[in-house]
């Protein structure tokens, strides 16, 4: 199971350079045309305020090789104020999108990126809701689930005769910072913790799994990494 989320991950995702933990998802009893929607749950409350980390889901699109993703990045606190950056993304050759906050290209190929940055508490559980709003068109939002507060985060139309989302894939743990092409040592890794939450839809009679966490990469066994499994979801923490 996990060489099979390592594949994946190897073959679907362009941005994960330096990722380092892989955890995979799937949904059951779905219809044939996939899912209209898809909330994915994050717990970030013990994450610290530094740049360098985007924990992210993937999710797939039936009648659509290519993927697109949604996460979170921590970032410095802005005038005493917690910052956070939430990414909505798709590498499909041929989306499109007029949303303000997105623009051309993700991770220097094709597709869509839109991103947004909000200030709320850490503490805070947050939901990044993948939803269809009409034909091929998908919206990405950010809910705080302790206030009810919803961030819009972007919208892009994917290729006509896309359908749904599709029943699989593999989130992941990046540390971008080293994305450089430099080389960097294991044990010089930022701490960071965050709790992935098992995705749900308000589809009806849908199923869906969490995996436990996996390490993948260059660091394997060198990073401090744990992965207890808790009412919340898999929380993974790793670095020093």
């Amino acid at each position: 199971m996990i060489l099979a989320a390592v594949a994946v991950l190897v073959l679907y995702a362009p941005s994960v350079v330096f990722a380092l933990v892989g955890i995979s998802w799937n949904a059951t009893d779905g219809p044939s045309y996939g899912l209209k929607d898809v909330t994915f749950p994050f717990s970030i409350s013990q994450t610290p305020h530094k740049s360098g980390y985007y924990f992210a889901q993937q999710f797939g699109f039936i009648g659509q090789s290519d993927v697109g993703y949604a996460g979170l990045q921590p970032r410095p606190d802005s005038g005493g104020k917690p910052i956070i950056h939430a990414v909505f993304s798709s590498f499909a050759s041929g989306t499109t999108t007029n949303d303000p906050n997105c623009a051309p290209g993700a991770d220097g190929g094709p597709g869509v990126s839109c991103s947004v940055e909000f200030s709320a508490p850490y503490s805070n559980g947050f939901n990044l809701v993948v939803q269809n709003t009409v034909g091929t068109t998908w919206m990405g939002t950010s809910v705080d689930t302790t206030t009810g507060s919803r961030v819009h985060v972007g919208t892009w139309t994917l290729p006509s005769g896309t359908q749904g989302i599709a029943n699989s894939q593999v989130g992941f743990v990046e540390y971008y910072l080293w994305n450089d092409g430099q080389q960097h040592a294991c044990s010089s890794l930022p701490y960071t913790w965050v709790t992935f939450g098992t995705p749900t839809s308000t589809t009806s009679g849908v199923n869906f799994g969490l995996s436990n966490a996996f390490e993948y990469g260059d660091c394997v066994g060198k990073v401090a990494f744990k992965n207890p499994r808790t009412s919340g979801g898999v929380q993974v923490q790793i670095g020093f």
